[in-house]
């Protein structure tokens, strides 16, 4: 798979709580964009992090968290970002969703 030089960044910021069809949300995207061939996504764990209402969510010990922050990035053509956009719209509905152009410098796999 290849994919263009200049691509878009997709970062969707959501809660490790947060669920779509009886599964964790980040995983239903995830699934919804290898299911649409898309180069590939990332699932990062934040320790901390707050949003649009402010509460603070973190892993420290004295306050542990069950919702704590999550990015899944995702790096493709825009062309194929656009076209996952609408399927996201209604899994995701709470949380931010960006997009940035970027420049791919490479991408192969391991054994490339």
């Amino acid at each position: 798979m290849q994919i263009p030089h200049e691509a878009v960044l997709l970062r969707i910021y959501i809660g490790e709580s947060d669920r779509w069809e009886h599964r964790p949300l980040y995983e239903a995207i995830v699934l919804k964009a290898r299911e649409q061939h898309l180069a590939g996504a990332t699932v990062l764990r934040g320790p901390m992090g707050f949003g649009k209402s402010s509460r603070l969510h973190t892993s420290k010990i004295l306050r542990l968290s069950t919702d704590l922050p999550l990015v899944i990035e995702i790096v493709d053509s825009e062309e194929k970002i656009n076209a996952f956009l609408p399927q996201l719209d209604p899994m995701v509905t709470g949380g931010l969703v960006t997009l940035e152009k970027v420049r791919v410098v490479e991408y192969r796999g391991a054994n490339a």
